[in-house]
C-alpha cells in the first residue's frame, strides 16, 4: 500500500490492476487491520484507488474469516472481479482489451502477486493455490497493459525458501522485465 500511496501523492487516486489468487481486501486478518491480506481494503478506505477502475484477476483463494464473504465486498464497491475459473482455457488478450477501455487515460498501478500463477509455474510462494493462471496468461496480462497509463507496478510474494529449483524467481524476474517494457516511455520492439 505504501507504493500506491506514493503514486497517489503524485497522481491522485489511481486505477488498479490486481493479479492475485487472493483478494487482499479483507477488513482484518487475524485481528490486524494492516496485514498482507488487507492492503487493498486500506487503499480503498484511504481513497488511493478508483473503485470503478479497479480489476482483480485470478482470484481463487480462501478468505480469512466468514465475514469476508467471497468477493461481495469488492463488487459492492465497484471493483471488477475476474475469478480464476473465468480465465481457464482462455487467452487473456480479450480481457486486457476490455481493461484498456475500462482504464481510459487515468493513471494505473499494476500489482502482480506471483501466487496468481498456478503452483505448477510458480511454486515458490508462501500461499500457493491450485487452479491458477499459466505463465503465458501472466505474460498476456502484462503485455496487455501496453497503452494503459501505467504509473507503477510491483511483483510480490516470491519466497526463496520455497523456491528450491529457482523456477519462481526466474518467472518473477521475467514478469518484472515485461512490466518495465510496458511502462509508458519505454521503447520496446515486438
Amino acid at each position: 500500500m505504501q507504493l500506491i500511496f506514493a503514486y497517489y501523492e503524485k497522481h491522485g487516486p489511481v486505477g488498479l490492476i490486481h493479479v492475485d489468487a487472493h483478494a487482499d481486501s479483507s477488513d482484518e486478518m487475524l485481528g490486524e487491520k494492516i496485514a498482507h491480506g488487507t492492503p487493498f481494503r486500506r487503499a480503498f478506505d484511504e481513497g488511493l484507488i478508483i473503485p470503478e477502475k479497479t480489476i482483480q484477476i485470478g482470484l481463487r483463494g480462501s478468505q480469512y474469516s466468514v465475514k469476508d464473504g467471497g468477493q461481495s465486498w469488492q463488487v459492492e464497491q465497484g471493483f471488477r472481479v475476474v475469478p480464476a475459473e473465468e480465465c481457464w482455457y482462455k487467452s487473456m488478450s480479450p480481457l486486457m482489451a476490455e481493461v484498456r477501455d475500462m482504464m481510459g487515460q487515468v493513471p494505473v498501478y499494476l500489482s502482480f502477486d506471483i501466487d496468481a500463477l498456478d503452483p505448477a509455474f510458480a511454486p515458490g510462494t508462501g500461499t500457493p493455490e491450485i487452479g491458477g493462471l499459466t505463465s503465458i496468461q501472466g505474460l498476456e496480462i502484462i503485455r496487455g497493459c501496453r497503452g494503459i497509463k501505467l504509473v507503477g507496478a510491483d511483483l510480490v510474494e516470491v519466497s526463496p525458501p520455497y523456491d528450491t529449483n529457482g523456477t519462481t524467481a526466474l518467472t518473477g524476474a521475467n514478469l518484472l522485465f515485461e512490466m518495465l517494457c510496458v511502462l509508458p516511455g519505454v521503447k520496446y520492439s515486438d
